[in-house]
């Protein structure tokens, strides 16, 4: 036998026994292995798509407007102290419509000034109108643009943190279009929470209650300037129905916002047995909050989330050390998604779910077994008709299918791709590719024979006029591959993954695995005649 047959069936037996380790993990007999197994060979099994085991699939659209009134309303909060620095002194500063903004003072004279500062710290502003005692600027179209982009990145980011967090396996996040983001969760057991969680925009805020101001006005629809009035809600942990709603003024100005947390965790109140969120702040933050809870002994402040207030304890003292609490009668569950996204970040924008589709578990069984039941089904119809038509050779053909399909599905395990319904659709069709190669090549070796050529020189001239053929058609279909896996989504991309691995090992499988159990035979007794 010569060497170089030896070394390719050497690579043949290897590529098939590594493809059988990696796929070993995806039986669900693998369990019962031995623990040593595990730590030696592979044991991660095959990774299976949203509509194979079950999930959510949403495409949420980010609020681009509203981010741009947060950017606003972020400008007025910090204007007045900005213009302070600078020894300016403004009357009033207010949202005017989207994206308007419109300063008043009572000195004329630092109009000028005030546009330069303004123009100089937010660029993207620019001077509407401007009159005495009052300048309107206007964000520009280029930078409303900035702001909504920029927001949906953001947003990809968050919701990826906090799926992280969550612990979902494989999950696939990307932006799609140019507001929306693609969300797919597969394996998700509770599907209502974990939308709760990706949609939940977590803008914390502490704002001191307004107590010198009439509630009961408010309540009736007169608003004083300044105040924002919000509700606390307390809800039945067992019926999620709310049990009391109770209204509170509070200053529209945010002291500090959830930017400044560094970690949150649940603990336990051990006099209530209830969990509450403990918060720790950055160093910003720590300094910040012991200055406000300094200037504001005996004020109420409201830990506002979402628009809903969960406390509003009573300063006592100036609080050092960078830490509080948020209590509000919370299940473990609740108090947990709760620190997922405080930890995560809030989101730069309300999100808007847009499409929510939800793959039930037994619709994903039910997919795989009809899956294998097709592929067992086209295995058959295969097998039989090369072996009825090519009769040895035909076997040999098979022999070339099962390998492929062999060292498919461990490369599928290996590599961690994702398995879908249409990917077991991929796996068919490169099972008729595979055939297809084969019978190219039998037919050529069919001609090679029928002009009086030796069994050898048949097949290895059958082989070498096949080679450019079945060349041609993979890179084809390759290619179209590679198109479907860069523009397409989700299971199409499934598709594309395994139509590009098969046609890729049915030319090893094809060219090489059945050549050399022709070759292997040929150098064990010469053949006067071939069985085709």
């Amino acid at each position: 036998m010569k060497k170089t047959l030896k070394w390719k069936i050497l690579m043949l037996a290897a590529s098939t026994v590594m493809a059988i380790l990696f796929f070993l993990p995806s039986i669900p007999t693998f369990e019962g292995f031995p623990s040593w197994w595990k730590k030696v060979f592979p044991s991660k099994p095959i990774t299976l798509g949203l509509d194979l085991q079950g999930g959510i699939h949403i495409v949420l659209n980010v609020q681009g407007d509203k981010a741009i009134e947060n950017y606003v309303e972020r400008v007025i909060g910090d204007i007045g102290d900005l213009l302070s620095q600078k020894g300016i002194t403004i009357t009033s500063a207010k949202r005017d419509g989207l994206s308007g903004l419109i300063v008043k003072y009572s000195d004329t004279a630092k109009g000028k000034d005030i546009i330069s500062e303004v123009k100089k710290y937010y660029p993207g502003f620019s001077v509407e109108k401007d009159e005495s005692g009052e300048t309107v600027f206007n964000l520009s179209s280029s930078e409303k643009d900035r702001i909504r982009d920029s927001a949906v990145s953001q947003a990809l980011e968050t919701i990826r943190n906090r799926i992280d967090q969550f612990g979902v396996r494989e999950p696939l996040i990307q932006r799609q279009g140019i507001d929306e983001i693609l969300v797919q969760l597969p394996g998700v057991k509770d599907p209502k929470r974990a939308i709760e969680l990706i949609g939940k925009t977590a803008l914390l805020e502490f704002k001191l209650v307004d107590e010198e101001a009439d509630l009961k006005k408010a309540l009736d629809g007169t608003l004083p300037e300044g105040d924002d009035l919000v509700y606390g809600k307390t809800v039945d942990p067992v019926t999620k129905s709310v049990r009391q709603t109770t209204p509170y003024l509070v200053k529209s100005r945010a002291l500090m916002t959830g930017d400044v947390i560094s970690d949150a965790q649940v603990s336990i109140n051990q006099e209530l047995n209830e969990p509450y969120v403990g918060l720790t702040f950055n160093n910003i933050g720590a300094r910040v909050f012991e200055k406000v809870t300094g200037e504001n002994v005996k004020r109420r402040l409201a830990i506002v989330l979402d628009g809903n207030v969960y406390s509003a304890p009573v300063i006592q003292e100036k609080i050092s050390g960078g830490k509080a609490q948020i209590t509000g009668r919370f299940t473990m569950e609740e108090a947990q998604d709760l620190t997922i996204v405080l930890r995560a970040g809030a989101l730069p924008a309300p999100v808007k779910i847009i499409q929510n589709l939800t793959v039930g578990p037994s619709l994903g069984r039910d997919s795989i077994e009809k899956g294998i039941k097709a592929t067992v089904i086209a295995g058959i119809f295969v097998v039989l008709f090369m072996g009825v038509y090519y009769k040895l050779s035909g076997v040999i053909a098979d022999f070339a299918m099962l390998l492929n399909l062999i060292i498919l599905v461990g490369a599928l395990s290996a590599l961690d791709a994702t398995l879908t319904l249409p990917g077991i659709a991929g796996i068919i069709l490169t099972i008729g590719m595979g055939v297809d190669s084969n019978v190219l090549i039998l037919e050529r070796i069919r001609e090679e024979l029928r002009a009086g050529k030796q069994v050898r020189s048949a097949v290895d001239s059958g082989y070498n006029k096949a080679f450019v053929t079945i060349m041609d058609s993979h890179v084809t279909t390759l290619l179209t591959a590679l198109v479907l896996f860069l523009f397409g989504t989700g299971p199409v991309k499934g598709f594309a993954v395994t139509l590009s691995l098969g046609i890729s090992i049915n030319l090893f499988t094809a060219l090489v695995g059945t050549k050399v159990v022709y070759d292997f035979i040929n150098s064990r007794k010469k053949l006067e005649k071939l069985s085709i």
